[in-house]
C-alpha cells in the first residue's frame, strides 16, 4: 500500500481536559500527516471521543492548542471548525430520520451555499444554478458509496449499515480535508464492516481525504489504519505503525486487561 503521505496537516498538542475535576485527557500529543488514516485506540473510558470533540470544537480543553494546516487554535466552535475543512460523523446517527437520503446529504453542503436564503426558496436566478450543482456533488457522493438504490427512501426506514452510510455521505458533502469518523463499524455485522471499511478506503484514495477514526474492532484498525495512537485511561500509552502498537507491551496488557 504505497501512498502518498504528506506533510502534518493537524497537530494536538499537550491537551488536557478535565470535567468536574476528573481528567478524561492528560497532556495528548499526537500528529496527522496528510493523505493519511490515523486511528485513535483504546479501552471504553480510554478517551477517545472526547479527543475527537476537542478537535471538532466541541469541548474546549483547559490545556495545550490544536494546529490545522500551520494555524494553532485554542478556541474554535465546531461550525468554524467545519468551515475549516474538518467534518465528522456521530457514533449515534444524527440523522434526520423523516427526511430522504438525498436531502440528509444535502445538509451537508449547507456550509457551501453562497445565495441567500430568500433566492434560495424561490430556487430562481443564480440560487437555482447553485442548488442544481450542489445536487450534481450530492449525487456523485449516493453513486461513489452506492446507495442510488435508496436516494428517495426516508433514511429511518433503511437498515442500519446503510444509515451509516448516509451519516458518512452527509460529512463528505461538506468536502473536507480531514474527515473525523467516531466508531464508524459501531454496531455492524462483518459484511458491513467490510463494505465501510472499503468505503473509508476509497474516501482517503479517490477523494484524498485525510482521515482519523475511532474505531473498537482492532482487525479493522489493523487492517486500514496507517498509523495508530492508543489511550488508556486518559493518557497516550502508544503511537506508531500498525505493527508498532500491536507489539507494544503497555498496549497489550490495556487491552487483555492484565494493567487495570
Amino acid at each position: 500500500m504505497s501512498k502518498d503521505i504528506g506533510d502534518v496537516i493537524l497537530d494536538v498538542n499537550n491537551i488536557s481536559l478535565s470535567f468536574g475535576g476528573v481528567n478524561a485527557l492528560t497532556d495528548i500529543s499526537f500528529n496527522v500527516r496528510e493523505h493519511e488514516i490515523r486511528a485513535i485506540i483504546g479501552p471504553n473510558g480510554a478517551g477517545k471521543s472526547s479527543m475527537l470533540n476537542c478537535i471538532n470544537g466541541v469541548y474546549t480543553p483547559q490545556q495545550g492548542s490544536i494546529t490545522f494546516r500551520g494555524k494553532t487554535f485554542k478556541h474554535m466552535n465546531s461550525r468554524q471548525v467545519a468551515e475549516m475543512g474538518i467534518a465528522r460523523t456521530f457514533q449515534n446517527l444524527a440523522l434526520f430520520k423523516g427526511m430522504s437520503v438525498i436531502d440528509n446529504i444535502m445538509t451537508g453542503r449547507n456550509l457551501r451555499i453562497k445565495s441567500n436564503m430568500f433566492l434560495q426558496a424561490l430556487r430562481i436566478g443564480p440560487a437555482a444554478r447553485e442548488e442544481e450543482a450542489h445536487r450534481e456533488f450530492v449525487e456523485h457522493i449516493i453513486d461513489f458509496l452506492e446507495i442510488q438504490a435508496h436516494r428517495k427512501t426516508p433514511v429511518g426506514q433503511l437498515p442500519y449499515g446503510l444509515q451509516k452510510r448516509v451519516d458518512l455521505g452527509r460529512a463528505l458533502a461538506m468536502e473536507p480535508q480531514v474527515l473525523l469518523l467516531d466508531e464508524p463499524m459501531a454496531g455492524m455485522n462483518l459484511e458491513e464492516k467490510q463494505d465501510m471499511s472499503r468505503f473509508i478506503l476509497d474516501v482517503n484514495d479517490e477523494f484524498g481525504t485525510t482521515v482519523v477514526l475511532i474505531e473498537h474492532d482492532m482487525g479493522v484498525v489493523m487492517d486500514i489504519s496507517d498509523r495508530v495512537v492508543v489511550l488508556d485511561y486518559g493518557k497516550k500509552i502508544g503511537d506508531g505503525s500498525p505493527d508498532e502498537v500491536r507489539n507494544n507491551e503497555e498496549v497489550i496488557s490495556a487491552y487483555l486487561g492484565t494493567g487495570h
